[in-house]
């Protein structure tokens, strides 16, 4: 939505020489409170260990997709706040994706992800994501189960802030919990000199909200009384009545916001009052009011926004420029501007692992999907949150809402999403701490992509101002040679790097001995300029509570539904590697297979293992910071997850695989600081007799020599940097029911197909595709698309 400034004057205003206080203020907020709010969706809303979850990251400036950032951190936490995982995401026009892999034996219990970018870091971290993750052990001592606390409390919010003796006024009623609300309550209000004949009664909208209207009188005191379904009340007190003051009243429909204006006792009336309103921090809407009156009304025209739904600030200044009162209301509340995808063609079927399609139109405005299909068997609970509800509510606000997408379906009512807002304070700047002149502390600023600074040492010492040649090589790449000049500090800098494949940085020098190699004594660190933020607050409270598990632990079908699919993946996965160990049977002997046999004794021998050979093969390790790094997507089923030092854990089939140096036991950070050039052989062990799933490390005997190390000696001269984590692939693929090895006697995916980026190009008309699980009847496709212009495309479809 593009920012447009409308000024409505309601009557004439003199010309002003000199800023204002407030001018000067909404001057400030133009230029100094660009923030940015995430959106993560994730395949499923609930995980059993040892499953992925796939993830779509959008990150937002406002109501369009932010050109602020390029890097996004992704962090998964237990409950203990400990991380588990993290990723650092390219952000392309705000999206970008990525998955983690939960380990096998994780512990049964509540999870959380949080998403920030590093400019978000400047402000409070309350708008930061932390999504809520279950995750399912049956093997855990715990079991996760819906709380059945219903600790609430309440709260009356008067429309604009004010309460005033003989003037109509709205409130809204807010209940809050750290478990869950309850499902239905109502309310009276009271005077408390006649309590038991009721003002005016009420009933609740949702879980969040209800609303009512009195007329209050001055002197009295008044309260609200609330009950749930369960028998539980509470009594509120509402503000006191005020002999004087400006009521505000705001209704928002298609056409625009009407307010109207009634002040009482102001000894200047309404003259030289101030009608702001703002939309993302941006001025949107001026008026004021030149003459003598008491009452003044408006129609603030939907053109303010563009015609886009959002949230409009009213705020409302005296003739002092003091804030006297405010209103959050929602542009064009029964109007969403939502497209809907254009489907030209579709082939659906019911039949158990059949192929279908959906085929998008070419000829649309929109060019790149993210798209979700899931079975749907009818049960499933309608979203508690969806992009739209991230976008218009919870991105802005750090309350929490219950089932915030609720207010975002078709046929919502309106009438609860304002009454939540009267509840609600826009809270992503102060007015009063604009009006004084302050103004947000950015030590954080937005970079494209990612930035390092180099520090080259030679001899023991730092290299100030001076030339330097940095040889850079990306992934397998040919190398590139960059000259730099270090500054006073002794650091050279790489701004702007966009990379996912390990990029090698090395050092060398112009030496002043002709017979001094240009790498000796030469050593080189490079460090991120930015950096992952700890967590410092509280995770949200959940629904969620741990209970002691009985013998006969009761697994959710969809649970055991999830741990099927990764018997079956295993089983598929394991299938792949044997048919390529059987090409290698009959292979006459090579130099690998001596080497195997000269450092491989009696039980670590086996058919089924994958070998690494450092001695005859040129194996380009030379700019890895250790083997594990290496090891990364070069054996199928190998995968790797960080501990909580940081270091790189081997699994084989989402299981922690054993761990050799030599065939000792050992661990993995003696491994991580193991010198690449004394490794000899690497072995790699899937089922192998009693040893299982291992990683086997051998290091260098006798007079052998790496065959890397005769190309380029190993030195301390480079270091390795690291960049975007990649993406895993979702493989589409039919499952063989003609190959016993890849037999599955029942598939039970959940998620059918995952596309984070769907596009259309000038040969491939975007289509989904994708293959039925054996029980689906229908199917549940999520699509969710910008175009050039940040129109949003959201639509979710039943498919039978």
């Amino acid at each position: 939505m593009k920012n447009m400034f409308f000024v409505l004057l309601i009557s004439m205003v003199q010309p002003v020489l000199a800023q204002t206080k407030l001018e000067k203020a909404l001057t400030s907020l133009e230029n100094n409170y660009g923030q940015e709010k995430v959106y993560l969706l994730t395949d499923k809303s609930q995980y059993a260990a040892g499953d992925k979850i796939w993830f779509k990251s959008f990150v937002f400036d406002g109501y369009n997709r932010s050109a602020l950032s390029t890097t996004l951190f992704v962090e998964l936490y237990n409950s203990d706040k400990k991380i588990i995982d993290w990723k650092t995401v390219l952000l392309t026009n705000g999206e970008g994706s990525g998955d983690f892999q939960l380990k096998e034996d994780l512990p049964e219990q509540v999870y959380f992800v949080r998403a920030y970018t590093p400019y978000m870091t400047n402000f409070n971290e309350d708008f930061q994501v932390v999504k809520t993750i279950p995750v399912y052990n049956p093997s855990s001592k715990e079991s996760l189960v819906i709380s059945k606390s219903s600790d609430w409390s309440a709260k009356a919010f008067p429309e604009g802030g004010t309460f005033i003796n003989g003037v109509p006024s709205k409130f809204a009623v807010r209940l809050s919990s750290n478990t869950s609300l309850p499902e239905n309550w109502s309310g009276k209000v009271i005077d408390t000199q006649n309590p038991n004949v009721p003002v005016t009664t009420f009933k609740s909208f949702d879980r969040n909200v209800a609303s009512f209207k009195i007329t209050p009188a001055s002197g009295k005191k008044y309260q609200v009384i609330i009950q749930d379904n369960a028998g539980k009340s509470q009594t509120i007190d509402l503000p006191q009545v005020a002999d004087s003051g400006l009521n505000l009243q705001v209704y928002s429909s298609k056409e625009g916001i009407k307010y109207t204006l009634k002040g009482v006792n102001l000894k200047q009336q309404l003259q030289n009052y101030k009608i702001i309103g703002t939309i993302n921090n941006h001025l949107a809407y001026k008026a004021n009011i030149n003459q003598l009156t008491n009452e003044a009304s408006s129609l603030i025209p939907t053109k303010i926004s563009n015609g886009a739904n959002g949230i409009l600030q009213l705020a409302i200044f005296d003739d002092q420029d003091n804030l006297v009162a405010k209103r959050l209301c929602f542009i064009k509340p029964g109007n969403l501007k939502i497209e809907k995808a254009e489907i030209v063609g579709q082939n659906i079927k019911q039949t158990p692992r059949s192929f279908n399609s959906i085929d998008l139109s070419p000829e649309s405005y929109f060019k790149h999907y993210t798209v979700l299909v899931s079975e749907d068997d009818g049960t499933q609970n309608p979203e508690e949150e969806n992009i739209l509800s991230a976008l218009w509510l919870t991105g802005d606000f750090t309350s929490k809402i219950d089932s915030p997408a609720q207010y975002f379906y078709q046929n919502a009512n309106t009438e609860a999403l304002d009454a939540l807002l009267i509840s609600e304070s826009w809270q992503r700047f102060d007015w009063n701490s604009l009006l004084s002149g302050a103004v947000p502390t950015i030590k954080t600023i937005s970079q494209p992509y990612l930035s390092y600074k180099v520090k080259p040492i030679k001899n023991g010492s730092m290299l100030i101002n001076t030339p330097v040649n940095l040889v850079l090589r990306l992934g397998k790449n040919e190398p590139s040679i960059n000259q730099f000049i270090t500054d006073q500090n002794g650091y050279a800098y790489l701004n702007n790097i966009n990379n996912d494949e390990p990029l090698n940085v090395s050092l060398f020098v112009n030496s002043e001995n002709d017979k001094e190699s240009g790498t000796d004594n030469l050593f080189v660190t490079v460090e991120p300029l930015v950096n992952p933020v700890p967590f410092k607050g509280n995770f949200p409270g959940t629904k969620y509570t741990l209970v002691k598990a009985g013998e006969n632990k009761t697994v959710a079908p969809i649970i055991s539904r999830a741990i099927n699919t990764q018997k079956n993946t295993k089983k598929i996965e394991n299938a792949d590697v044997q048919i390529e160990e059987v090409k290698l049977v009959g292979k006459k002997q090579d130099p690998k297979e001596e080497l195997d046999k000269q450092l491989s004794t009696g039980m670590f021998s086996s058919m089924n293992s994958t070998i690494f050979d450092f001695v005859n093969e040129d194996q380009h390790i030379a700019g890895s910071n250790n083997i594990f790094d290496w090891l990364q997507g070069r054996a199928a089923g190998l995968t790797f997850q960080r501990n909580n030092s940081g270091v790189n854990v081997p699994y084989i089939r989402n299981q922690q695989a054993k761990l050799y140096l030599d065939e000792t036991p050992t661990d993995p950070s003696m491994i991580a600081n193991l010198p690449v050039n004394n490794i000899a052989m690497v072995k790699i062990l899937k089922g192998a007799g009693l040893i299982g799933d291992a990683v086997l490390i051998y290091t260098m005997k006798g007079n052998m020599k790496s065959k890397s190390n005769e190309k380029e000696a190993q030195k301390n001269n480079s270091s390795v940097i690291k960049g975007y984590d990649k993406p895993s692939e979702f493989l589409v693929e039919m499952l063989d029911n003609d190959d016993p090895a890849k037999k599955i006697e029942n598939d039970t995916r959940e998620t059918l197909y995952w596309n984070p980026n769907l596009f259309d190009s000038d040969y491939v008309p975007p289509r989904i595709k994708f293959f039925n699980n054996d029980s689906a009847k229908q199917y549940r496709v999520l699509i969710i698309s910008f175009d050039e212009d940040d129109n949003l495309l959201y639509d979710q479809k039943i498919f039978k």
